[in-house]
């Protein structure tokens, strides 16, 4: 047995102590329904970690997502019968399925033609009338967006290179504009999704996961601000009592102060 066929058989084994008679508590009363937030949160700690780009924390996280995984599975083989390794095979079956290219005798030319040939043969299996097929309603809107436009890329529906995007995207910040100006809310909410739409269209045209690089301006406009308060508290002040002016010069200065000095990082 290989280390990772035996570090696999130590984890399912852990996770059936854990479950059984002499193992947690807290651990045997939980159900699917209770653990859905965890897998949820653990999906996102290893989508952060990756974004971070630490090996140690990625390897940590996405062997906590596995470990979750593995238990949720365990809960469904007690709950309907539907033992761990008949949910394996079965992912199996379906990878080898979608990979004729693979594992038959079809031929892809490159990475976009095997994933139309996928979303091709997932809809024959699905039956659906559509390949946009359905979505998870809590799938993060900037996720789900990106993953409509995948797929009808797929199919040819798409723009050709990215400066069709940002030319989409001047256009729908043109008419954005115009909504405003005309006072109108419900075509600025309008407006303003289809704003938001070509926005996520263009990063991944540039093949750039919106939702980690909206987390990260996030994180730097948080940095940048905790900056303005830190130098206003020197001065003895706090932001309610500073200027906009002033408040714009700080922000600039953490800007500078936080520029990197290799090419191609932030501007």
């Amino acid at each position: 047995m290989d280390p990772e066929q035996q570090s696999f058989a130590r984890l399912l084994a852990v996770c059936r102590r854990l479950r059984g008679p002499d193992g947690c508590p807290w651990d045997r009363e939980q159900t699917l329904e209770s653990m859905t937030p965890y897998l949820q949160e653990e999906a996102v700690e290893a989508a952060d970690a990756i974004a971070r780009g630490r090996a140690e924390e990625i390897a940590e996280e996405l062997g906590d997502l596995a470990f979750l995984a593995i238990f949720c599975l365990e809960i469904l083989a007690e709950r309907d019968g539907i033992r761990t390794a008949e949910a394996l095979e079965r992912a199996a079956e379906k990878l080898i399925r979608r990979h004729p290219h693979v594992y038959g005798d079809a031929q892809v030319a490159d990475g976009d033609h095997a994933y139309r040939q996928w979303q091709q043969i997932k809809k024959g299996e699905q039956g659906g009338e559509s390949l946009l097929g359905e979505q998870p309603r809590s799938l993060p809107a900037l996720v789900a967006a990106y993953r409509i436009q995948e797929k009808a890329g797929a199919v040819g529906f798409d723009w050709p290179d990215p400066q069709g995007t940002l030319e989409k995207l001047r256009e729908e910040t043109g008419e954005f504009a115009r909504a405003l100006a005309a006072g109108r809310p419900e075509d600025q909410a309008h407006e303003l999704g289809d704003l938001l739409f070509a926005v996520v269209n263009l990063a991944r045209h540039l093949k750039l996961d919106p939702e980690r690089e909206l987390r990260s301006a996030s994180r730097r406009f948080r940095e940048r601000f905790h900056h303005i308060e830190r130098r206003l508290a020197e001065r003895g002040r706090s932001p309610h009592q500073a200027t906009l002016e002033e408040m714009e010069s700080l922000w600039q200065e953490a800007k500078d102060a936080g520029k990197p000095s290799g090419p191609g990082d932030e501007p």
